[in-house]
């Protein structure tokens, strides 16, 4: 019921949801600084017909995260391109673009500070960096990059019109936007507005609920022992609504649909 509360308050009032969001954000990359935690999606489990990912054995542990991240960047060639990634929380995502799809340099913004203090500590990639940045006031010069890539970031901001009017700001001419975020299904014609409103031209759509909710149901036990080993006690349920565990609302909006999980690629024109 708190988070259910908590996520209703933040519908009526953006600039609580914006300012909370950062100070949970900023919290938890101060309190648990360890490097077995880089991602903080619900993840993407693909369909049996879909040849396996492979991964080297170090990423094998955050497979599912990864591939949420596979699926949404492998939609364009990356190779040679500039990729902001905006919302990069701990950096995992940023980390594996860089390393398995090899674009030209791989930025990565981040509204907490401390977010990006501990991926400036964990990651030594060369063309991979970290900033501090809003996404609402992103800063970037005009046309700076190929691609602008945002997963399961943008429930968080205070202004969605005002983010979308940045990307398409620091997209080069024919640059992708490649996006991905759940809603409730009451705001899903709202999202399809604002992107609609931005003059991109939409390459594809899809539901991928399905496709989380699988993963959460696969990587259940990992999440839930990675919180009670890891995490004071008095956190416990706080942080399993944040994983997406079983027992939570927010899988069980996903399972009934009230949640709905969208992917969109979007070109600048």
């Amino acid at each position: 019921m708190l988070a259910k509360s908590y996520t209703k308050l933040c519908d009526l009032f953006p600039g609580f949801r914006k300012s909370s969001r950062k100070q949970m954000y900023q919290l938890m990359a101060y309190g648990y600084r360890k490097r077995d935690w880089t991602f903080m999606n619900y993840g993407y489990a693909p369909d049996s017909t879909t040849a396996e990912l492979v991964l080297h054995a170090d990423d094998e542990i955050n497979r599912y995260c990864i591939q949420l991240y596979h699926y949404i960047a492998s939609a364009v060639e990356l190779r040679g391109l500039k990729l902001l990634e905006v919302g990069s929380g701990r950096g995992g995502g940023a980390d594996y673009i860089k390393r398995y799809l090899d674009p030209a340099c791989v930025v990565g913004v981040d509204y907490s500070d401390n977010a990006v203090n501990l991926c400036q500590e964990h990651y030594c990639v060369k063309g991979l960096s970290f900033v501090p940045g809003d996404a609402e006031s992103l800063p970037f010069n005009d046309q700076s990059f190929d691609i602008v890539l945002n997963v399961e970031s943008s429930h968080c901001y205070g202004s969605m019109s005002d983010f979308l009017a940045q990307v398409k700001r620091v997209l080069k001419p024919g640059g992708y936007f490649m996006f991905a975020d759940f809603r409730n299904l009451e705001q899903l014609d709202e999202l399809k507005e604002q992107l609609e409103q931005t003059g991109m031209r939409r390459i594809t759509h899809e539901n991928i609920t399905p496709n989380v909710i699988k993963a959460l149901d696969a990587d259940h036990g990992r999440r839930f022992a990675h919180i009670q080993r890891g995490v004071p006690k008095m956190l416990h349920k706080l942080l399993r609504e944040f994983a997406g565990n079983k027992d939570t609302w927010i899988y069980k909006g996903f399972q009934t649909g009230d949640i709905v999980y969208q992917n969109f690629l979007l070109q600048k024109v």
